[in-house]
């Protein structure tokens, strides 16, 4: 069985939920960036959970099948269409042989995620088959979609008419309020530096891939020093140190950068927060242009947070019972 692609999309890619253990050897985690709507569109055709799916960003892909399967859309809000004709997200239905998904103009969102009875059976590369495009490994032939590919899949019968309940969906906004950890160096910031990053909207840009996530709007004062052996003359130059994923770091003091699930693992730019793992989807379904705040949480609320979104994983996977 196999799916041709005969409109990519835009960085259109196969991603699962990700090989976690490798980031000490400088291998980030990759996966979906939304990794609960990825796993929701499992769940939704039957699928398990970490089954590699489709994802596309802003643009969707035009799709044709080969044989008949059952398939569900879900992430970004955008119109999906069955020969032209609408069919619903977060729900999954029936294609036949030579049946062609596409996709309208986005309305809201980023990043949308198609799953496919039986998961996209691309090899396994280091325990995952999502794509690493920097490392041209994973995914499909280790690169994004293009016109032409025969993406093979999994043979399952599929679950039919699975309808995730609309308390689970993702509340898709322009603006946005992000939690995160304050540190590890904050105190690299003057207080005018902390209150411009903390107390100000920032703007998200058209820079927004699976690296990172660029944001404009202000700049950050930091307190002068003599920059220590190793690291830049620029005042946000560290001597170098890891990344974790979601930390913010700020280039230049202008403009912050959250780095995302394909980002590296080090480097010598200070990282004045970090984003709390339960709005790493959040950002993942941001556009260009959404106004967004940091809002500070202590570690105690990030591991509310964290429990809150376990909770919430559980719930989708009860549909599967």
């Amino acid at each position: 069985m196999a799916i041709e692609i005969i409109e990519p999309g835009l960085a259109a890619s196969i991603q699962d939920q990700g090989r976690p253990g490798y980031y000490n050897v400088g291998i980030p985690p990759s996966g979906a960036l939304d990794l609960f709507s990825a796993a929701a569109a499992n769940v939704l055709v039957g699928n398990p959970s970490d089954a590699a799916v489709l994802e596309s960003t802003y643009m969707g892909p035009k799709l044709r099948f080969t044989d008949d399967t059952v398939v569900a859309v879900t992430g970004a809000d955008i119109p999906v269409k069955i020969n032209g004709h609408t069919v619903p997200m977060w729900e999954s239905f029936p294609v036949k042989t030579g049946d062609e998904l596409s996709f309208g103009i986005l309305e809201q969102g980023a990043r949308m995620y198609v799953a496919v009875a039986g998961g996209f059976a691309v090899p396994e590369v280091l325990g995952s088959r999502s794509l690493y495009a920097l490392g041209a490994f994973g995914g499909f032939e280790g690169r994004t979609l293009k016109t032409g590919d025969l993406l093979p899949t999994g043979t399952a019968v599929g679950t039919i008419g699975r309808v995730l309940p609309n308390d689970l969906r993702p509340q898709l906004s322009r603006e946005v309020d992000i939690r995160v950890v304050i540190g590890l160096y904050d105190y690299r910031l003057t207080d005018k530096g902390l209150s411009a990053l903390l107390d100000q909207p920032w703007q998200l840009t058209t820079v927004a891939d699976r690296i990172g996530f660029r944001y404009s709007g202000h700049s950050l004062d930091w307190k002068e020093r003599k920059q220590p052996f190793g690291a830049g003359s620029d005042p946000s130059n560290i001597t170098d140190a890891g990344y974790p994923i979601g930390s913010i770091q700020v280039p230049g003091g202008i403009e912050p950068i959250i780095l995302h699930r394909d980002a590296v693992s080090g480097g010598g730019y200070a990282m004045v927060a970090t984003v709390i793992s339960a709005d790493l989807d959040v950002v993942a379904q941001c556009s260009p242009g959404t106004q967004t705040r940091f809002r500070p949480v202590s570690l105690e609320d990030a591991l509310e947070a964290r429990a809150l979104a376990k909770e919430r994983r559980k719930r989708l996977l009860t549909l599967a019972d």
